[in-house]
């Protein structure tokens, strides 16, 4: 029987931020409905269902949902001011990227099509055998990030965050002393996004700490970030609105919409 209830969908192989979201929607008075595989269930379609797990989950089970599933612009990074983003981004393609003559760090934009690194040059990186000189990626400089931090932003502010590394290794745990610093930083970097290089009403920032000062690391899809040591229930609520019904997504984050294949059963 289809309820009218809204359902949080989350993916067949949970996370610990999906078990701590499930909690969080169950004390609130929300379904909760773990997938026991890679397709939609049969007794959600018709419902109002928001989505959590990663990209492979979203495009499976997106369109035949009727889902709106929110990401940054893939250029997002490079539109930010130099001074936040602290380092020359670009973004450009992989044909391109494979030109490179020097040390870069190279990354796709949103799915993990191939490992984000430093690679010497743009021979090391993948080859037209294995992907597309058409694959839009992201080329930085290198830097290198001493601690870094994720923050959900719910319509342009921050609702909750996490440390998640330290010198490039995992250590997650609460914002902590730099926690005054890294919310002003984020503030600068939403103040700019809003006129320069807009975001979703509902994502996840990643900022850093480097030799220089702090930095834009990248901003991520909601429904597919870990929340760390973050607050689960303020990390429900940017989740709820990063993934829910086309039809309920208001017109200012329709840009924002990954485009979701059609899948044959």
């Amino acid at each position: 029987m289809i309820t009218e209830s809204p359902v949080l969908l989350l993916a067949p192989r949970i996370n610990e931020t999906g078990l701590q979201l499930r909690t969080a929607a169950g004390l609130r008075g929300l379904r909760a409905h773990t997938a026991t595989s890679w397709q939609a269930p049969r007794e959600l379609l018709g419902a109002p269902v928001h989505v959590y797990g990663g990209p492979l989950f979203g495009d499976a089970v997106g369109r035949e949902l009727g889902l709106a599933l929110l990401e940054p612009a893939e250029d997002w990074l490079a539109r930010l001011p130099l001074a936040l983003a602290g380092r020359r981004v670009s973004a450009t393609t992989l044909a391109e990227a494979r030109g490179l003559h020097g040390p870069a760090f190279v990354k796709p934009p949103a799915d993990k099509l191939f490992a984000a690194r430093v690679y010497p040059d743009g021979g090391s990186l993948p080859g037209p055998e294995l992907l597309d000189g058409d694959t839009p990626v992201l080329v930085s400089e290198v830097v290198r990030f001493r601690t870094e931090y994720r923050l959900f932003v719910l319509d342009g502010a921050v609702r909750a965050g996490s440390r998640y590394a330290v010198d490039g290794e995992l250590s997650v745990g609460p914002l902590g002393q730099d926690g005054s610093e890294v919310l002003a930083f984020t503030h600068d970097v939403l103040a700019a996004s809003a006129s320069q290089a807009p975001l979703p009403s509902a994502v996840v920032v990643d900022v850093g700490r480097t030799d220089h000062g702090w930095a834009v690391v990248e901003a991520n899809a909601a429904w597919a970030s870990g929340g760390y040591a973050a607050e689960p229930d303020a990390v429900l609520d940017v989740v709820l609105r990063s993934a829910g019904p086309d039809a309920q997504l208001p017109a200012t984050d329709r840009p924002f919409r990954r485009e979701l294949p059609a899948v044959l059963r």
